[in-house]
C-alpha cells in the first residue's frame, strides 16, 4: 500500500466520524462565531478603528476555537479505546501525524471560512478585494498552528487536564504564527500593500515548514509514551 493510499484513508477516517458526530464542526463553529457575534456589540461597524483592531477579533476566534477542535482530536479515539489499534496499525507513524493534521487542517478551514464571512457581514467590511491575501494569510497561519497543535494533541490526550495542557503546551511554541498572522491580516484589512506584509509571510512559511517536519520526526516517540 502506497504512502498516499495510507495517507488518503487515515484522513478520510476522521471525514466518516465527523461526518456521523459533527463534533468537532458544532462546538468550533459555535464558538468561533459567538465570539464574532459578542466583539459585534462592542465595536461600532465599519469604523476605521475596527480595521485597525478587526485582524485581532477575527484571530482570537480562529485562536480559541482551534483549540477546542484540537482538544477533540484525538480524544475520539481515545474514547472508544481505538487509540492502541492505531498505534499499532502497520504504517508509519508520521503517516498518522499527517492524516491527523491534514484533518484537522481542513476542519479548521471550513469553520474560519464560515467565521470569515460571518465576519464580514456583521461588521460590514468590504474584505472582497483583499480576499485572495487574506485567505493566503489564514491558511499559512492555519498550517502553523495546526502543525504543532496536532503533535501537543497526543501528548495531552492521555493527561487528566487535557483541556488546560493542551493551551499551555500550544501557546508558547505558536506565538510567532499568532503574531505574524495578525500583524498580516491588519494590514490587510486596511488596505496596505502586499509588499510589506512579505516579511510575515516569510516568516509564516519558514515556521510552517520547520515545524511540519520537526513533528513528523518527533510524532513517532510521543505515540510511544
Amino acid at each position: 500500500m502506497g504512502f498516499l493510499k495510507r495517507l488518503y484513508m487515515l484522513v478520510w477516517k476522521d471525514f466518516l466520524i465527523e461526518w456521523r458526530t459533527k463534533e468537532i464542526f458544532t462546538a468550533v463553529s459555535f464558538f468561533s462565531l459567538l465570539v464574532i457575534i459578542t466583539f459585534n456589540f462592542t465595536f461600532e461597524p465599519g469604523t476605521a478603528l475596527l480595521k485597525e483592531i478587526g485582524a485581532g477579533i477575527l484571530w482570537v476566534a480562529f485562536t480559541f476555537a482551534g483549540i477546542l477542535g484540537l482538544n477533540r482530536s484525538f480524544l475520539m479515539e481515545k474514547e472508544g479505546d481505538c487509540l492502541p489499534g492505531l498505534i499499532l496499525c502497520p504504517v508509519d507513524r508520521g503517516i498518522i501525524y499527517l492524516g491527523k493534521m491534514i484533518a484537522n487542517i481542513v476542519f479548521m478551514t471550513v469553520v474560519e471560512l464560515i467565521t470569515l464571512i460571518v465576519f464580514a457581514i456583521l461588521f460590514n467590511l468590504n474584505i472582497f478585494s483583499q480576499l485572495p491575501s487574506l485567505l493566503l494569510v489564514i491558511f499559512l497561519g492555519t498550517i502553523g498552528f495546526v502543525a504543532v497543535g496536532t503533535l501537543f494533541s497526543a501528548m495531552a490526550v492521555n493527561t487528566r487536564i487535557q483541556e488546560v495542557m493542551l493551551p499551555i503546551l500550544l501557546f508558547p511554541i505558536v506565538v510567532p504564527v499568532i503574531i505574524a498572522a495578525v500583524k498580516s491580516t491588519g494590514k490587510i484589512l486596511t488596505a496596505s500593500p502586499l509588499a510589506e506584509i512579505s516579511s510575515w509571510l516569510r516568516l509564516l512559511v519558514g515556521f510552517d515548514m520547520i515545524f511540519i517536519i520537526l513533528c513528523y520526526l518527533t510524532f513517532e516517540y510521543v505515540l510511544e509514551e
